[in-house]
């Protein structure tokens, strides 16, 4: 069911209107030995909106299927000028997953990117009708956009563009398997700049964004506030520890985005503790439960007073709770940070009623930049969107007395047994002070005594072999004995997301089938 909710600010494409004409000539977008003005980035997004415009009408879904490059940008900016409601695919993912996604979002229109063509093409195949324009690239009967450009009026085309008009369907699988096509507005898309500005980084002129994550998902949500404000955007075209560490001094990067398991590769480079970091203030991170070791050896390299975490949700973005460097402490360090300035948090029992102070409840949520519902998708609709704007993220979490939130786990990772609640992310962070565990992850396997027994997955670090008993008896040193490991397995690596989190469903179907 979509929630109605009053337009409140400017729109997207207000906001790209007011940062090209602030910033015309200062570098937008940098790119290998590449860059764009704000005014080039400015003409050609619409240049490619009435490209647009000659293939589908306002109002379609087209999907894009583009690594990071030059025109990620340009793209974004060209669907939103073009009232589109662009579809993003993640190129990692497999041929039936993207066929998935076009056939439920009812994609006719395809946008590709260079070393993709093959994919479009077998896209072509399997979804007959389906039409494939290049960008930088082409293949059979799928011309190149950019080599038309020049046949295209460099101003925005005069379409009517409503608040509420969906700008973005994002799918999202998390870690249960299951599709949830994300639908953003003109509105909670610009809300999320606001949110971004407001409790992360007051982006200014002499700010310049790293990215070497996907656009696409959170990385890409830091595109517009630096837009706004006339910082510079500098896009690698992936993530390499070395190149990324080299990067930051050579483009003089003030702020970087980056998940967890990034960070920890980071740590780990041998450049790690030289990189010259003079230039950085905000090393920003989140999208996964952040290792005690690998922050507190980030921090003791490049100083406490860089770091910033979020907790948020593709559902509502991008901030519902930070943690700022004064407070990445010991006693704080186990905590996602206080709530987001423009965000509402409830903790809610299983009938629906607020948790009493101190115990652990669903975060429930309500913020401007909160979607206000999935694409056809009523059942879940129905179960996430709970009335008057709040929405449930299906994370559990408990306050403490200052107002710090605390994160549990995911419902659907809580392990039950013997009738006891488990967090799975307890267990792990109590491997993870073990000095031989490089990395784990904790699921429920079914049991005949227990139902479900605390099973731990565990990937070593070079030259340790401590035994499955080791490792146990230090769980139940710092917890409580029914929340120690029944059975430790020993791997190689550990499944992951198409953005780089734990893949905990995959990791069930694993075990389950030996």
């Amino acid at each position: 069911m979509q929630q109605s909710r009053k337009a409140q600010g400017p729109t997207y494409l207000e906001l790209i209107r007011r940062g090209a004409a602030q910033h015309g000539p200062r570098t937008a977008i940098v790119f290998g030995e590449q860059s764009l003005s704000f005014a080039e980035v400015d003409a050609i997004s619409s240049q490619l909106a009435h490209a647009l415009l000659g293939l589908t009408a306002q109002g379609s879904r087209i999907a894009l299927l583009l690594n990071n490059g030059l025109y990620s940008v340009p793209v974004d900016f060209a669907c939103v000028k073009a009232g589109m409601n662009r579809v993003p695919l993640n190129a990692r993912l497999s041929l039936d997953e993207h066929r998935r996604m076009l056939e439920e979002a009812g994609c006719t229109s395809l946008v590709f990117g260079p070393g993709l063509a093959e994919r479009a093409a077998d896209l072509r195949a399997a979804l007959p009708g389906l039409r494939c324009f290049g960008i930088g690239a082409a293949g059979a009967d799928s011309p190149d956009f950019l080599e038309h450009l020049a046949s295209f009026p460099s101003t925005p085309p005069r379409i009517r563009i409503g608040p509420d008009d969906i700008v973005l369907t994002l799918y999202t699988s998390g870690t249960t398997g299951t599709l949830k096509a994300a639908q953003h507005t003109q509105t909670t898309y610009a809300a999320i700049c606001r949110n971004v500005l407001l409790n992360l980084l007051p982006a200014t002129p002499d700010d310049v964004m790293l990215h070497a994550a996907s656009l696409i998902h959170a990385s890409g949500v830091f595109v517009l506030p630096f837009w706004l404000r006339g910082g510079r955007t500098v896009i690698l075209p992936g993530f390499e520890p070395g190149q990324f560490l080299r990067a930051i001094a050579q483009h003089g990067a003030t702020a970087i985005n980056l998940v967890p398991t990034m960070l920890q590769m980071l740590s780990e480079h041998p450049e790690f503790g030289a990189t010259d970091v003079a230039s950085l203030k905000y090393v920003i991170y989140g999208a996964s439960p952040m290792p005690r070791p690998v922050i507190d050896r980030a921090m003791a390299a490049w100083g406490q007073h860089r770091f910033w975490q979020y907790y948020g949700q593709t559902e509502v973005p991008l901030c519902l709770a930070v943690l700022r460097p004064e407070d990445h402490v010991d006693a704080l360090l186990d905590t996602c940070g206080q709530p987001a300035l423009d965000v509402e948090i409830r903790l809610l029992d299983a009938a629906g009623n607020e948790v009493a102070p101190g115990m652990p409840g669903e975060i429930t949520v309500r913020a401007p930049s909160a979607i206000g519902a999935y694409y056809a998708a009523a059942d879940l609709n129905e179960a996430t969107f709970i009335g008057d704007g709040w929405v449930r993220t299906r994370d559990i979490g408990e306050f403490d007395e200052r107002g710090y939130l605390r994160l549990k786990d995911r419902t659907s990772d809580m392990i039950v047994t013997g009738g006891y609640n488990v967090y799975p992310s307890e267990v792990e962070s109590a491997l993870l002070t073990h000095p031989a565990v490089r990395e784990c992850a904790v699921v429920g396997t079914a049991d005949e005594k227990w139902v479900e027994a605390v099973t731990a997955v565990v990937v070593l670090r070079a030259g340790h072999q401590p035994s499955e008993e080791e490792l146990i008896a230090h769980v139940a040193r710092t917890l409580a004995s029914y929340k120690k490991p029944r059975r430790v397995l020993f791997a190689g690596s550990l499944p992951k997301t198409a953005v780089g989190k734990m893949n905990r469903k995959q990791l069930r179907d694993d075990l389950r089938a030996g």
